[in-house]
C-alpha cells in the first residue's frame, strides 16, 4: 500500500528529541527522511546507558525510539565543505526541519530565504525552545525547563508537595506533533499552489 507522504523528501537538521519526534512521524507516513548529524552523532545515541551497554547495544533505545525510518549521515556544518553538502541537500528537499537555535541557521547559510529563493515549494520548519521572537528567542532549553517554565509542573504531583516532572518528555512530544500538523498543512496548502512557505513550533508555545 502506497504511504501517504511516498516521494516527500525531508532533510532533518534536529537532534535529541524535540524535532527527531517529528520526522519520525513523516517518516512513519512514508517520507524519506535524511538526518543530518554532527561529527559523532547525535547525541540522543548515547542517552540513558551505561559504556558496557553502548558497546553492547550500538546506540541508545532512546535513539532508536525516535529514528526509525531514516538515513543518517555525519556532516560537520562548522566547516565550509560540510555547509555547501547540507545546502545541496536542502535544495534537494521537500521539507526541512532543525531545531537550532534562532540565528544558527542563517549563520550556517541555511536560511530560509535563500533556500526559498532558488526552492519556492520548500517547507520549512522551524522548532526552538521560547520562538523566534522575544526576549528568550536566542535561550536554549530543554523538555524539562519549559515544563517548568510554563508551569507544567506546578499541576502535577500531589496536593501540599513540591511540584513533579510529567514521566515522559511530554512538551518535547507534542510540540513535535505540533510541528508535524504544520507541516502538512503546508504540504497540503503546496498541493493547491504550488508554492512552500515557513512554519514553527516552539516548546513554550507547545
Amino acid at each position: 500500500m502506497t504511504k501517504i507522504l511516498e516521494g516527500i523528501k525531508v532533510l532533518d537538521l534536529s537532534r535529541v528529541f524535540a524535532g527527531p519526534a517529528a520526522t519520525q512521524v513523516l517518516g512513519d507516513l512514508g517520507a524519506d527522511v535524511i538526518k543530518v548529524e554532527p561529527p559523532g552523532g547525535d547525541e540522543a545515541r548515547y542517552y540513558g546507558v551505561t559504556k558496557e551497554e553502548l558497546a553492547e547495544l550500538g546506540v541508545s533505545p532512546s535513539f532508536i525510539a525516535l529514528n526509525r525510518n531514516k538515513r543518517s549521515i555525519e556532516v560537520d556544518m562548522r566547516q565550509p565543505e560540510g555547509k555547501a553538502l547540507a545546502r545541496r541537500i536542502a535544495l534537494k528537499a521537500d521539507v526541512i526541519i532543525n531545531n537550532f537555535r534562532p540565528g544558527v541557521m542563517d549563520r550556517l547559510g541555511l536560511d530560509y530565504e535563500s533556500l526559498a529563493a532558488e526552492n519556492p515549494a520548500l517547507i520549512y520548519a522551524d522548532f526552538s525552545a521560547y520562538g523566534r521572537e522575544g526576549e528568550l528567542r536566542g535561550t536554549g532549553a530543554n523538555d524539562l525547563a519549559l515544563q517548568a517554565y510554563s508551569g507544567l509542573i506546578s499541576i502535577t504531583g500531589e496536593e501540599g508537595r513540591k511540584p513533579v516532572r510529567c514521566g515522559t518528555a511530554i512538551v518535547d512530544l507534542h510540540g513535535s506533533l505540533a510541528l508535524v500538523s504544520g507541516i502538512l498543512a503546508a504540504l497540503f496548502h503546496r498541493e493547491r499552489t504550488g508554492r512552500g512557505q515557513r512554519v514553527e513550533s516552539s516548546l513554550l508555545h507547545s
